[in-house]
């Protein structure tokens, strides 16, 4: 019997490499895609999605009259977006269901209204310039999730909302109580010490209580993943949305939260080791309250640590650069209070750039937090969150 999904996908990979030649520039982002034609057709198609739409941004930004679209680049276009569109409706609500990132699944629609076979194409009038994707999937797979209930279980389809070196993070909707939650999975190709960290970071988590650290709930042992609260957005994300109407008091209250948080994990003897406005999740309430929370604990440094090498990479700008020479695994409490300062910057400029301050208060806070005499810094959370209650607005 004709395997009518099978035959699909072979179709569109002939139809697709009949035209095209493989390419690999993005075949990192879709190292998870396990239906090998389908990879190569996500990661060929992002490379010539890019092409093409580079050389319509030569044409655009378009004025009231619009402008020209090269005729090859719009035949090779609209067929992109024609087989892409054939996959994406016949592989719905199967195992190889896959979506289309928004912006591009509007772009793409748009597109096809003005694309023409021969000829070229006549782009619209004030368009603008269309935005390349490069660290990001342009298609993600569908994934499902068992789900059970005291009284039923169900399968809950998994939207991808963010990706690591670790794990690959999705959300979904549990359909018994209405309500949105976060699942976290490991990447297939773990190292067996890489997996145990990413069980270890789990098993810390769980141990944890307090209102400013997110929740998990539950290990799956079989497909290595967890799952967790959900939260509304990265402080990154928060900051960078409200930063021109965030009062002075409501970004110390934020820093509170977050100090709080630290101040916990340090009485657990806990250092966290990768402190960023990306690891710290916000979620915000009708009545305008906003609650903040530590989230990937996946390099904790705990007091029994053997999962550390010396040399493992540092990364992210909040970290002390001295790292480099002491070594990631002598990681200390002073390293730590260094990051918690530019965290504070942060939350209270929107910069990250410390040499853009004009707040003297402020100055003094950075040059105690990043002396580079380490035991001239901040000794602990609670230090730094003692110095926050003291910064002024206006000095």
């Amino acid at each position: 019997m004709l395997d009518l999904v099978e035959n699909s996908i072979v179709a569109k990979h002939r139809e697709f490499f009949q035209r095209f030649e493989l390419n690999k520039e993005f075949a990192s982002l879709y190292s998870s895609v396990e239906k090998e034609l389908l990879k190569e057709i996500f990661e060929t198609a992002h490379h010539e999605i890019n092409k093409l739409c580079r050389r319509m941004n030569e044409r655009l930004p378009t004025g009231e009259f619009g402008a020209h679209y090269w005729a090859d680049e719009s035949r090779d276009l609209l067929v992109i977006i024609e087989i892409m569109f054939d996959l994406y409706n016949n592989l719905k609500g199967t195992k190889y269901a896959f979506e289309i990132k928004e912006y591009y699944m509007s772009l793409f629609y748009e597109c096809r209204d003005f694309l023409s076979k021969s000829g070229g194409s006549k782009l619209p009038p004030n368009h603008e310039k269309i935005i390349l994707y490069y660290v990001d999937p342009l298609f993600s797979m569908v994934d499902e999730v068992r789900v059970s209930t005291p009284e039923s279980e169900f399968n809950a389809e998994l939207k991808l909302i963010g990706r690591g070196s670790y794990a690959q993070v999705f959300k979904y909707t549990d359909k018994f109580y209405g309500k949105e939650y976060v699942l976290k999975r490991a990447q297939k190709d773990l190292e067996t010490k890489e997996l145990a960290r990413f069980r270890k970071e789990y098993d810390i988590m769980k141990r944890l209580s307090s209102p400013y650290i997110i929740e998990v709930y539950r290990y799956r042992d079989e497909t290595n993943e967890y799952i967790m609260e959900c939260m509304d957005e990265t402080l990154r994300k928060y900051i960078s949305r409200n930063n021109d109407s965030l009062s002075w008091m409501r970004r110390k209250g934020i820093a509170r939260q977050i100090l709080c948080g630290f101040i916990y994990a340090q009485s657990k003897d806990l250092l966290h080791r990768d402190i960023s406005p990306n690891n710290i999740l916000v979620k915000e309430y009708d009545d305008n309250t906003v609650v903040v929370k530590i989230s990937d604990f996946g390099l904790v440094k705990t007091p029994d640590s053997s999962l550390t090498s010396y040399n493992t990479e540092i990364k992210g700008v909040f970290n002390d650069p001295a790292l480099v020479r002491d070594g990631f695994a002598n990681y200390d409490k002073y390293h730590e209070t260094y990051a918690l300062t530019l965290i504070v910057y942060f939350i209270m400029t929107g910069k990250t750039n410390v040499k853009n301050n004009n707040n003297k208060s402020i100055a003094e806070f950075l040059d105690k937090g990043m002396n580079p005499v380490r035991t001239e810094r901040y000794a602990s959370a609670e230090e730094v969150l003692e110095a926050v209650k003291m910064l002024s607005e206006s000095y």
